[in-house]
């Protein structure tokens, strides 16, 4: 049995092209410039001496370690994600798809704005949910005007898509 962290198991394949160009960038980043860093010092930590004792060492193991296995993932990831461009593929105008921005409206008159993305690049801070998510799922295929009940653990909410669109909503 591994002791190693093992990464979520990813979810739908499908990712927009800025999504792609983070994860890539991400990989390059821990490939090119993080790693040599952290075996350099890992070797000066080494030459050191005594490794049992040694926290420079032992850390910088760990950390070396950890930039393996999430360039391990990153790679294989890279290598089995769709890239969809929303911008090429766009729906029928007014109906949820990946890549759309979405503007809900809740029983109470609050509004939300999302934008359904791959599982790689969520960020409910930004608006980005997954289509995986309970919310995403429930959207997908809906379309503009409709009332939708998104199912969550504790409850059910209900909302209605007040607008569907393929580029940012304010």
């Amino acid at each position: 049995m591994s002791r190693k962290k093992t990464e979520r198991p990813p979810g739908s394949p499908y990712i927009t092209p800025e999504g792609a160009r983070r994860l890539s960038e991400e990989f390059d980043h821990l490939w090119k410039v993080d790693r040599p860093k952290v075996a350099e010092a890992v070797r000066v930590a080494a030459a050191l001496g005594d490794r049992s004792e040694n926290a420079d060492y032992q850390y910088g193991k760990r950390r070396l370690s950890e930039i393996d296995t999430r360039v391990e993932f990153l790679d294989k990831r890279l290598k089995e994600v769709t890239i969809v461009d929303p911008d090429t593929v766009q729906g029928e105008t007014g109906k949820v798809c990946f890549g759309a921005w979405i503007r809900l409206e809740d029983p109470e008159g609050n509004q939300v704005i999302y934008r359904i993305v791959g599982p790689d690049e969520f960020d409910v801070s930004k608006g980005y949910i997954s289509m995986d998510s309970p919310v995403g799922r429930a959207l997908l295929g809906r379309k503009e005007g409709s009332t939708v009940t998104v199912t969550r653990p504790k409850s059910a909410v209900e909302y209605w898509i007040v607008e569907v669109s393929w580029s940012p909503l304010c």
